[in-house]
């Protein structure tokens, strides 16, 4: 726990510093806000904007936050400090994770508020969101790790941000896009949060982010006790 709360206090610190990582965590809600107040179209579901731009914020902040957090450490070599310092991955990933995790909890907030979201469809939005949140930065953290430098975290961020931000909006105007985007986490989160209150759960819309999920962990853990292992 000590480990874990020092790390989490320097990304606090680290971050008031960073615009550029700072504005990732207010820039989709408060997109949401402006785009739900703004914009009425006839026959618009209810709270569109919050829900689209929930997913995209899910796909987007965290996994961007991550990446560029342990790129950026790799390659000031703080990251080799914190291994020399018999720092384990997972107190690694906690640490910096439930810094971004809080923040991006926060932004969660804007959203349920916007959307007006009550008892359980609260409860619903915000746990899902929160599990979204998580896979995000396992993601993250994976690119981080891999990348050697920031510009080629960043190189390989854009993408893949990008696929698992937007296919969920683009399966809904085509159906072999959906079928892509159903091995996706985000599309499995884009369902259940526009199925709030009025669809069932299905087995498959909490198998695909759980594989999704292993799958990124074990990567993460294997990838960091491997560059621990040779730190120079």
């Amino acid at each position: 726990m000590r480990n874990i709360s020092i790390i989490f206090l320097k990304q606090l610190k680290d971050t008031l510093k960073n615009k550029a990582v700072l504005i990732q965590f207010v820039m989709f809600p408060l997109m949401a806000v402006i785009m739900e107040n703004s914009v009425k179209i006839e026959g618009m579901p209810e709270n569109f904007f919050v829900k689209l731009f929930s997913v995209m914020f899910v796909g987007m902040a965290p996994l961007t936050c991550i990446s560029s957090i342990i790129s950026e450490e790799k390659e000031k070599n703080t990251l080799r400090a914190l291994m020399m310092s018999n720092v384990k991955p997972l107190e690694y990933l906690c640490g910096i994770g439930s810094y971004v995790w809080l923040m991006c909890m926060a932004g969660t907030a804007i959203f349920a508020v916007c959307g007006g979201f009550t008892g359980v469809s609260l409860v619903e939005f915000v746990a899902v969101m929160a599990a979204g949140v998580v896979l995000s930065e396992l993601i993250g953290g994976v690119i981080g790790i891999f990348s050697r430098n920031q510009m080629s975290a960043t190189s390989v961020t854009i993408p893949v941000m990008m696929i698992f931000s937007f296919l969920p909006m683009l399966s809904m105007f085509n159906d072999k896009i959906e079928k892509v985007a159903n091995l996706t986490y985000t599309q499995h989160l884009s369902l259940l949060i526009n199925g709030l209150g009025t669809a069932p759960i299905k087995a498959e819309n909490l198998l695909v982010p759980a594989v999704n999920c292993l799958f990124a962990l074990v990567l993460f853990v294997l990838s960091f006790k491997r560059i621990s292992k040779n730190p120079f």
